[in-house]
């Protein structure tokens, strides 16, 4: 359990423009108007970029207490739990990518879920031999792995708290009590036809009295939530993995249908993994991303392809540019889907995926018309290629903390699917992440593919938390998002848009997405031009409608000192830059 620090906490509240909160303390300078101009601030600044702002609050407060980047997310991550559950929780997994600045090192921490250990690599599929149905997949018990967050955050906590880990709850606690007003993209979310939403957990805790279904503008509160978060400030993450809350987790995972395998030592066996980062050079800077199961390898190959072609000398408004990433986008995503997988079980050959010869070769694939088909590359080290069918939907988020003295967390949070697999304990969702593996666990050899269910493996994730060193090896940028298998190509275009075209942050946020992903190209086509549009078709690419509307980019740059940060404008997110 993470020890106090010798420090006692006094809440503050830090607030957003978008609400209005009782007995506040100063707000901090906040940046959230869509294409405003980064406002100056020092260096050492504290920030909170998050999905929502009640979040970020949160987050600040612990700051302005004196905390550290640490301390701050796991405020975050609590609130974030309660107000924005579609998306992220105490029942999900996490990435964090920690700088240091004192010592400069980044380091990452990986609390993907695990499975089970008496997890078996044909669990989804049916008695033919033939893949579950996804929708079937996504609301069994077998779909939740072990939960990794909070176990990632107490070990970050541990070794860079400042504040008593018993303190950084509160917040959570209270608006968990006295409840908190359902945002319009809470609302939005249950007002479609979710199968997590049909569960009687779920269809439990959105009920209004007269049994309807809650919408924006209602009043939630989660006695069970506060009732948890209080044991868990009390007893640290044991709360979670053993006793009552890990029991009633087992027993909703192995219920029906398609009841699990988790039992009570996979939940008191769970053990984030500290690890280096797998970091390359682009353009000034040094980007540095979480290894596999992370798709991090593959964020930095992507960013490396589009250095070999001329995008950065053009701009949003040429449809060469779009076509460029585009293509490079597939290259990407053929390597991505045919090697990655849990690198304590695989050999992910993420050398030969940088290596400068086999990225020169790889960008020459890109001519003056979209290719028919993008097949993976042989890059050294590659053993396996198939043909992958993991599917990966869009329930997570992303959001950035820099504390007084500098350090910085890059964290990308979730539950896999919208409100996970819809199963609730203690008044939190239950991840599906399992589904992140794939269905079909066979080479056409006959052997395991690379992302193939095992014990206590974790599966591939999207993920990509980033971040950006400039020369001297100082804190240049973060930036993530949320949107399942698109996470690379949202921030992969914000980073083209920020820094080869020179965007201010939340104008390249505001840039349409395009998520070009095997032979289909999607993204916002009524946000593109029609010049862009027409521009496309002429070399091959007709955009479809229906993919990359929900991305989830929270990013900060800094730029000659200043602090130029941004929230995805398709979200509810906030920035909030405190004094130094």
């Amino acid at each position: 359990m993470p020890k106090a620090r010798g420090m006692s906490f006094i809440r503050l509240c830090a607030a957003a423009a978008a609400l209005v909160l009782a007995s506040c303390a100063p707000a901090p300078a906040t940046v959230e108007t869509p294409g405003s101009a980064p406002v100056a601030h020092s260096p050492v600044a504290p920030f909170v970029i998050a999905a929502n702002p009640l979040a970020a609050q949160a987050g600040m407060a612990v700051l302005e207490n004196g905390g550290s980047a640490a301390d701050a997310a796991v405020a975050v991550q609590a609130m974030l739990s309660l107000v924005e559950p579609q998306s992220s929780g105490v029942g999900g997994g996490a990435f964090l990518n920690y700088y240091d600045a004192a010592s400069g090192n980044v380091t990452i921490y990986d609390g993907r879920e695990t499975a089970p250990a008496q997890a078996s690599r044909t669990m989804f599929l049916n008695s033919d031999g033939e893949p579950l149905d996804y929708g079937d997949a996504v609301i069994s018990g077998r779909a939740t792995g072990v939960p990794g967050a909070v176990a990632a955050l107490a070990m970050l906590h541990e070794e860079h708290g400042t504040l008593a880990w018993s303190g950084l709850f509160d917040d959570a606690i209270r608006r968990a009590d006295e409840g908190f007003i359902i945002s319009p993209r809470l609302g939005r979310f249950l007002g479609r036809d979710f199968p997590q939403l049909s569960q009687p957990d779920a269809a439990a805790y959105f009920a209004r009295p007269d049994g309807s279904r809650m919408q924006a503008g209602d009043r939630l509160q989660n006695e069970a939530y506060a009732n948890f978060l209080r044991r868990l400030a009390a007893n640290g993450i044991a709360a979670l993995y053993e006793g009552s809350t890990a029991a009633q987790i087992v027993q909703r995972t192995r219920a029906a249908p398609r009841g699990g395998t988790m039992t009570m030592a996979d939940m008191a066996n769970y053990r984030p993994a500290k690890r280096q980062p797998v970091c390359n050079g682009w353009r000034e800077y040094r980007v540095c991303a979480p290894p596999p199961p992370s798709s991090g390898a593959a964020m930095l190959e992507l960013l490396a392809l589009l250095e070999r072609t001329d995008i950065a000398s053009r701009g949003p408004d040429d449809p060469q540019a779009w076509y460029l990433f585009a293509e490079a986008s597939r290259l990407m995503y053929a390597d991505r889907d045919a090697y990655f997988g849990d690198g304590d079980f695989v050999d992910v050959p993420v050398a030969g995926l940088l290596d400068p010869a086999y990225l020169d070769a790889r960008a020459t694939l890109i001519g003056p018309r979209a290719a028919e088909n993008v097949e993976p590359g042989r890059p050294a080290g590659a053993e396996l290629v198939m043909e992958d069918l993991t599917l990966e939907p869009a329930g997570t988020s992303h959001f950035v903390v820099r504390d007084r003295h500098g350090n910085v967390l890059s964290i990308t949070t979730t539950v896999e699917s919208i409100f996970g697999s819809g199963r609730m304990v203690d008044g939190f969702f239950l991840n599906n992440q399992l589904t992140d593996f794939a269905f079909n666990p066979l080479q056409p050899n006959g052997d395991d593919a690379p992302n193939a269910v095992a014990p206590g493996k974790r599966p591939r994730s999207s993920m990509v938390p980033l971040i950006l060193l400039d020369s001297e090896g100082d804190f240049a940028g973060a930036i993530g998002s949320a949107g399942g298998n698109s996470i690379p190509a949202y921030v992969g275009k914000t980073l083209v848009a920020a820094v080869d075209w020179g965007l201010p942050m939340q104008q390249a946020l505001a840039q349409p997405n395009l998520v070009a992903r095997g032979n289909r190209i999607g993204g916002e086509v009524s946000a593109f031009g029609p010049a862009i549009v027409q521009g496309l078709a002429e070399r091959g690419i007709d955009l479809e409608p229906g993919q990359g509307e929900d991305s989830g980019v929270h990013a900060v740059l800094i730029r000659n000192g200043r602090v130029d940060g941004g929230y995805d404008p398709r979200r509810e997110g906030v920035v909030l830059v405190g004094e130094p």
